[in-house]
This record gives C-alpha cells, sequence and structure tokens, in this order.
C-alpha cells in the first residue's frame, strides 16, 4: 500500500492537485485523503502493485509530499 504523511509545508491544494495527477484520485477522494493526512497524521492512499505504488511514491517525494510503500 502507499501511504501520505502529513508535513507542515505543503497546502491542501498541492496535495490534492497532486493525488490527481499523480495517483489518478478523482478530486472528491484526493480531498478527502488530504483531510485523514491532516486529522490523523497519515492515510493508505493507494493498493496496487509494489513497483507501481513505488513510482507514484517517487513522483509524489518529487512533488515535495512525504509517502511510502508499506508491505502487506
Amino acid at each position: 500500500s502507499l501511504v501520505l504523511y502529513n508535513d507542515e509545508v505543503n497546502t491542501f491544494d498541492h496535495v490534492i492537485k497532486s493525488l490527481v495527477e499523480v495517483c489518478g484520485h478523482d478530486a472528491i477522494q484526493a480531498e478527502q485523503c488530504a483531510m485523514i493526512v491532516h486529522l490523523r497524521g497519515s492515510c493508505e492512499i493507494k493498493l496496487g502493485i509494489k513497483e507501481v505504488l513505488q513510482a507514484m511514491s517517487r513522483s509524489l517525494n518529487a512533488k515535495g509530499l512525504n509517502s511510502r510503500v508499506m508491505n502487506m
């Protein structure tokens, strides 16, 4: 699973836009994930094939977000 972690740097708009662009979320799903990350500190944002999730994580991290692929 791909997990996104909260930070004190990025805006909600940037996080939402990044989730739409990188993970293929629709705007509502991205907004919900951003809110969960803000309130809980992290959120599982995507399930899938490890190599695909690693590529998504690298893209999110390149956009200044903090994400990691977790083993299930």
